[in-house]
């Protein structure tokens, strides 16, 4: 497995042994958050958290309206990282809304999860 930057690594880790990720949701249930990228035009990134803690604090402002929601790591795996490459997404990994933050590819990043999982 190539080089993997310290902050992939540290998502990898928490991601793996709580074995969620978190996500925000709109009070309908349907929309997800998901912006611009800070390195690709014209593209999307879907911005997931290791930790609710870390998601709920960008429970503000344009977001105020949405929620930290878990999605377990199996459901990840098996449904949304298809669709996110399908629709062209990238992953922002434990984003932050004040500095630039780790756009990953979802292929990449489940290979990631998978890879470490069978170290």
């Amino acid at each position: 497995m190539s080089e993997l930057s310290p902050a992939l690594t540290s998502f990898i880790e928490s991601v793996k042994e709580h074995q969620i990720v978190w996500g925000l949701q709109d009070e309908t249930g349907e929309g997800w958050v998901v912006c611009d990228s800070s390195e690709y035009e014209d593209t999307d990134v879907m911005p997931l958290w290791s930790s609710e803690s870390a998601a709920k604090i960008h429970c503000t402002e344009e977001w105020s309206e949405y929620k930290a929601v878990s999605i377990t790591l199996i459901d990840f795996l098996e449904y949304w990282v298809s669709d996110l490459n399908d629709d062209g997404v990238l992953v922002g990994v434990d984003w932050e809304s004040d500095q630039e933050c780790l756009e990953i590819d979802p292929i990449v990043l489940a290979k990631s999860l998978v890879d470490i999982e069978k170290e």
